[in-house]
Formats: C-alpha cells, structure tokens, sequence
C-alpha cells in the first residue's frame, strides 16, 4: 500500500514536465510561459529543483509558504512541494490559513471520511477557491493520513477586532475567546511598520485597529502551529497563507519565534517581475508571472473598495 502511495507522490512531482526529444536542434532557444509555470532560487540565487527545495527545508520546524491567493503557480508549488516533503519525511502535517479554529472539527471528519465533500466546504466555510486552489492539498493530506490544522481566526472576530480594536477579545464568550490567540503583539516591530505603509487611507487610530485584526490573524496562526509542535514534536508542518503574512519573516514567523524562539521557520516566497523581496531576505523564492491587472480605470477601482466597505454592514459584534 505504501508503495502506491509513493507512486502517487511521485506523479505528483513530476506534474508537467517531459523529456525533450533526442533531436532537439531545430527547437526554440526559449519556451512560451503560462501562468503555471514558476522557477524556485534559494535565497542566495541559486536556482532549484522542488526536489531539492524540499531537500533544503528539511531541517525546518516550520516552512510557511506564501500565495497570492488565486494564482495557479502558487499554488501548484505547494502541491508539488507538500508532496515533495512528505516523501522524504512523512512526520508531516499540513497548517492552513483557509480554515478557521472554531471548525477544526469538520476539518477532522472530513479527513477521517465522516462527512462528504460539499458538507465540508458548505459547514467549514471553505473559500470560493477552495475546488480549485485547496483540494488538491486537502486530498492529499486525507490520502495520506496527514494532519490538517484549521490554524486561523474566525472572520467575524478579526472583523471586529478591525472595528473595536484589541479590546474585543475580551468581549468574547470562553468558547470563542479560544478561536484567536491568546495574546496579540500590538508593539511596533517591522511588520507593524511594513504593514502601515501599506495603508492608503485612515486615520491613526482607525490604522492601529486594522492592524490588530491584521496581527490576530497572524497570531492566532502562530499559536495554533507552536501548540500543535507542543503535543507532536515529531512533526514538520508546512503551513500555507497569503503572502504578506509570510514574506521575509514579519508577519506569522516573528510570531512563532516569539513563542517559541527554538523553532526553525523558513520561508517560500512568491516573487515576480514587478514584486521582489529586499536584499538578503532569508526567503527562498518562487518566480512567476504577475496576476492580471484589477482594475484600470480608477472609478472602477473606487466602486469596488466602496462595495467591500459595505460587506460588514451586517456584522454584529458583541
């Protein structure tokens, strides 16, 4: 059965790639691109294999890989490379930053067959591109007996913590004051800073409660990965989140580490033409081609952040 197993990880690995013909002379010097396509640099430049990129990361307590959500590279990439991992240790468990604490239950029923597919992704709150971007590393784990931790915090709490500030927690009944962090780092550090430059609009106070929902999700995602390790120190979790959660250590590393400083976290970064990283980040990093453009015109754009102000409207807070 083991050996199946493999075989099917194996298949996964080799994904698109194919031998060039014993005559290649009259092929093109170079090959067209799709938005599939990535290479992978170590964080000195050198280019990898996601063998060897899996090779490099085993001595990694924690391996947090970036997306852009929706981008079908990025999201290969972690497929391949959780395949990739498991085959040379399988003392894996899989973190996720797409499903929340308050439903780490149906994530466990549905790994274990209890309840079907559509119930999952309906019950569990599964994203839009949960078929598309999330199922292959979901069946993955499921085939392969590995754990699958619904790391985040629950949307409704980060909404509003984003609309009362930190003191929200304390609003929450016992049950639900377990779904976030127990502690949040509110203190100014390089991601608070990163993320205020990223801001665009709002007032001082208004920035410093977005970013505590900012760091509820980070938090929470740090804590949920050190208490696991606490209970199964045998295992190496990759964990997958957007980006800016991950690149260059800000974000959720600087929160593991500051629970537990021993913890080896590395980090896979997705990069492109138009977004790097800066000088001798410790990232090992993914190229790809840019997403799509959003918009064009600006009153387009300007009518699409109007709507998702409004999406909270009917948010209830305690």
């Amino acid at each position: 059965m083991k050996s199946l197993i493999y075989l099917g990880v194996a298949s996964l690995l080799v994904g698109c790639a194919s031998s060039p013909p014993a005559n290649n002379a009259s092929l093109p010097t170079s090959t067209a691109t799709t938005m599939y396509d990535y290479t992978i640099a170590s964080p000195q430049g050198e280019p990898l294999s996601v063998i060897q990129l899996a090779q490099a990361l085993r001595d990694a307590d924690i391996i947090l890989v970036g997306e852009w959500h929706s981008h079908p590279a990025a999201h290969l990439l972690q497929a391949q490379l959780l395949a990739a991992l498991y085959q040379q240790n399988p003392n894996l468990t899989l973190s996720m930053e797409q499903f929340t604490r308050d439903n780490q239950t149906l994530v466990n029923d549905y790994l274990a067959g209890n309840i079907g597919e559509k119930t999952f992704v309906k019950e569990a709150n599964a994203w839009p591109n949960y078929d598309s971007d999330y199922r292959p590393l979901v069946e993955f784990a499921k085939q392969n007996n590995i754990d699958v931790i619904a790391a985040n915090a629950p949307k409704s709490i980060v909404r509003c913590v984003g609309r009362q500030g930190p003191e929200y927690l304390n609003k929450l009944p016992p049950n639900e004051r377990l779904w976030a962090a127990r502690s949040l780092t509110l203190a100014t550090d390089a991601y608070q800073q990163t993320f205020i430059a990223s801001m665009h609009h709002g007032d001082e106070a208004q920035t410093k409660r977005q970013f505590a929902a900012q760091t509820t999700w980070d938090d929470t995602m740090a804590e949920s990965m050190v208490d696991y390790l606490k209970q199964h120190p045998q295992q190496q979790i990759i964990h997958v989140a957007g980006r800016f959660h991950t690149a260059e250590g800000l974000g959720t590393a600087s929160r593991i580490k500051a629970r537990n400083s021993a913890l080896k976290v590395m980090m896979v970064t997705p990069i492109s033409n138009q977004v790097t990283l800066r000088a001798n980040a410790p990232d090992f990093t993914v190229k790809m081609q840019p997403l799509p453009q959003r918009y064009v015109q600006k009153e387009k754009m300007m009518a699409a952040m109007t709507a998702m102000g409004k999406r909270n409207s009917d948010l209830k807070c305690y």
